[in-house]
Order: structure tokens, then sequence, then C-alpha cells
């Protein structure tokens, strides 16, 4: 499979942006695993992972965005990561083309205001959620979903889609970034409709 730096002038290079939640992804964690299978995904830095601060996750993402060089970027987001990627759609931030949004919690568990993290996000995204997280109900979870403008799959009873749930490598969060890449890369160059992009990932 083709790696994602970039092959020629004609292929868009796409990279993976890795956006953990609170107390960051651990090694068995599947974002860890995500992140190992693309050899340029870059994932942000926050100074205190077991301190859920909005504004400095999200400044964490623009700051990644602006020190690191891409035609594109596909975020991919767990739990509080959710909610720090949508609060950096909403106050302007560009960069990111495609997101894969896994278990979001609650913005009540944080003290935040839900009305402020329910806007239509201005790129497309995969929202997966489960019925039985404890983070965040599963009624919530598809308000949401339909309020991003989100496609929704949905897992059956799976906790809150981290290691303890039983997600450590998993492949269709691979097939599902390979899918909004194609569909970036389309829409960054025509040619690349019929070519392969060059992501960070294979495609």
């Amino acid at each position: 499979m083709p790696s994602l730096t970039k092959i020629t002038s004609n292929q868009p290079q796409i990279r993976l942006l890795v956006i953990p939640g609170l107390h960051g992804s651990g090694p068995d964690h599947w974002q860890t695993w995500l992140q190992a299978q693309q050899p340029d995904a870059v994932r942000i830095g926050v100074e205190d992972w077991g301190h859920a601060d909005l504004d400095r996750w999200a400044g964490a993402i623009d700051d990644t965005l602006r020190r690191h060089r891409a035609d594109a970027w596909i975020a991919v987001a767990h739990s509080f990561g959710c909610l720090a990627l949508v609060h950096h759609a909403a106050h302007g931030g560009r960069g990111v083309q495609g997101a894969l949004l896994a278990a979001p919690a609650a913005p009540e568990h944080f003290g935040l205001d839900e009305g402020a993290l329910s806007h239509a996000l201005p790129f497309a995204s995969t929202l997966v959620v489960s019925a039985s997280d404890p983070w965040m109900s599963h009624a919530d979870a598809l308000y949401f979903g339909r309020r991003w403008g989100s496609e929704v799959i949905e897992l059956g009873e799976a906790g809150h889609i981290n290691p303890a749930a039983g997600y450590g490598p998993w492949p269709d969060a691979l097939a599902w970034t390979r899918t909004h890449a194609q569909r970036v890369a389309a829409t960054l160059h025509p040619r690349a409709r019929a070519a392969t992009p060059a992501l960070g990932f294979a495609v």
C-alpha cells in the first residue's frame, strides 16, 4: 500500500490529525494504533491531559495545524476531543476537511454550554456512537450527530469505544478515514478522482 508521503506533484498530501480525549490515548488505545498506521500522522499536544480545558484543547488543534504542513487534514477525535474539534471549527478554525468522531462526551460533564457545541460542522464527518456509552446517552449522541451534520454509525453496546470496551486495533476506523481522504482528495485535485491520493495513510 502506498505511504502518505507525497509521490508526485499531482497528488495531494492528506494527513491524519489525532485528537484524544480526557487523559489522552494510551498505548492500547485505538487512536494510538491508528496513528501508527500512518507514517506522517500528527497528534495534538496539551500541557495537562487530565484537565479538560476546551479553549486549550482547541488551541492545540490550531497550533498543530499551523506547525505542520499538508494539503488537507482528516481529524480523528475521541470523547472530549470531539468537543474540542467542534469548538475549534465553531470559532473559525480552518485546515480540517473531514473527521471521524468517536464516542463524544456530553458537554454537561464538563460544565459546558450544549448550545455552543451543537453547530453544523463545515466539513464532512462520520460520528460513531455506542448505545451503552457512560459519557453520553445514545439519544444525545444521535442529537449531536444531526446537529453536526454527521453520518452516524451505531456500534450497539460498545461502551465508550475505548480499550476497556475492546477497542485497541480498529480496522474500521482506518477504513473510515480512508473514505474521507478519498473524498477530500477528489475536491483538491480533479485527477485525484482516478488516482490514489498521497496520504499519510494508505487509501
